[in-house]
């Protein structure tokens, strides 16, 4: 789950009530907690960065950075949302839509023709995708990704955007839109906790 520093603190709290009490500690780049009834969890900076400061939500919260220069890309077939950021604040961005054929019944030779026809939409989609990109992200090397990773792939591949390292977390985004790039932005930026509950394991 995806937690944002401002609600660190009052998460962790909630895990000792609902849990009998924490333990916390730092423990490979995260801070985890270890509930009297078994549970544990383990929360991670955003920008696959490591935490070696105190065993404590607050200092974790305090670690929450965006880094000075990132990005963000969303790509869905026919649909993609691009953004160059500083920290927290967006600077120049793109959100496109263009039509893909979808599926058909049709069997036969009309069935391959409405293929390669999705498939040609398909590729201009990832190839506009790709110039917004190479335009907005210039020289950027982290990105936060989401949406359909063949698609994200597929962008990527251009190799002028070789240089784009993509760190966690996923973003299991819908057809992106100016909203979705927003709540994306948000989401990148928050502390990723995984939680194993007593009985799970």
């Amino acid at each position: 789950m995806l937690v944002p520093a401002a609600r660190l603190v009052r998460w962790v709290d909630n895990f000792s009530t609902r849990h009998g009490g924490v333990d916390l500690a730092v423990a490979d780049g995260a801070l985890t907690g270890a509930g009297a009834d078994g549970s544990t969890f383990a929360a991670r900076l955003p920008f696959a960065a490591s935490y070696d400061g105190p065993a404590d939500p607050a200092a974790l919260a305090d670690a929450v950075v965006a880094p000075a220069a990132w990005g963000v890309l969303l790509v869905r077939k026919g649909g993609f949302a691009v953004a160059r950021l500083a920290g927290d604040r967006m600077g120049e961005s793109k959100v496109g839509q263009r039509h893909v054929q979808g599926r058909t019944k049709a069997g036969g030779q009309s069935q391959q023709r409405f293929a390669r026809r999705r498939d040609n939409q398909a590729r201009q989609a990832y190839e506009a995708a790709a110039e917004h990109a190479v335009r907005i992200l210039g020289d950027v090397r982290v990105v936060v990704a989401g949406g359909d990773r063949p698609a994200v792939e597929e962008v990527l591949a251009d190799p002028r955007l070789r240089h784009v390292e993509v760190v966690e977390p996923w973003l299991p985004v819908p057809d992106p839109r100016r909203a979705v790039l927003e709540g994306a932005v948000s989401d990148a930026c928050a502390a990723r906790i995984e939680v194993v509950n007593a009985g799970e394991r």
